[in-house]
């Protein structure tokens, strides 16, 4: 997600609360933020794929989806 992205979610957000949003804005808004979402979610998952945990007898656990 680039900057300018994040930047237009954050406009649309303080005109949403200004003054309201057009039919095309709205949907501008959920599309940005799904892929927002989207971004924040990979990302998590990327840094959990390469985060383990260190049991009390020492050894090493990989951290996945099931835990």
């Amino acid at each position: 997600m680039t900057q300018e992205k994040i930047d237009r979610i954050n406009e649309l957000a303080r005109k949403s609360k200004s003054e309201g949003l057009t039919d095309a804005e709205k949907a501008e808004q959920t599309e940005l933020r799904n892929e927002y979402r989207r971004s924040v979610t990979g990302n998590l998952a990327g840094q959990l794929s390469n985060t383990y945990i260190m049991t009390p007898d020492g050894k090493k656990r990989k951290v996945g989806k099931n835990g």
